[in-house]
């Protein structure tokens, strides 16, 4: 799954203390399910929630908000475009003190794997 680190890379280099302790932003799949329809070819697509949990973050929460919703325009634009998908990004934040919180965000992505016959096997793209 590909969408995943590039939605974390893109959060370490847009948050400067992030980019000082990345290991403060865990991210995790969940619900994930694999959907094929059995058409010819064995091609499908990962369905599932990302979790994204922020820790001990001191900062204004639009300042990762706005690098997520720019991340999902390009990479899962109907969460933005679709009024039925509108409220799908959820967040939640623990309050840990006046100046900190663990945020974590929910994001329902989707990913389509394209599979190729190569060399008497299959190959995925």
């Amino acid at each position: 799954m590909i969408k995943p680190a590039g939605l974390r890379a893109l959060l370490v280099a847009a948050l400067p203390d992030l980019a000082r302790d990345a290991d403060r932003l865990l991210v995790f799949i969940d619900a994930g399910s694999l959907v094929s329809t059995f058409q010819p070819g064995l091609s499908f697509e990962y369905q599932y929630t990302l979790n994204l949990i922020l820790t001990d973050y001191a900062g204004y929460p639009d300042s990762v908000m706005l690098p997520l919703l720019e991340w999902v325009q390009v990479n899962q634009s109907e969460l933005l475009s679709n009024p039925a998908r509108r409220g799908d990004i959820a967040f939640e934040a623990d309050i840990l003190a006046n100046d900190a919180v663990d945020l974590s965000i929910k994001l329902p992505l989707t990913e389509r794997v394209f599979v190729t016959a190569k060399d008497g096997g299959a190959a995925t793209t």
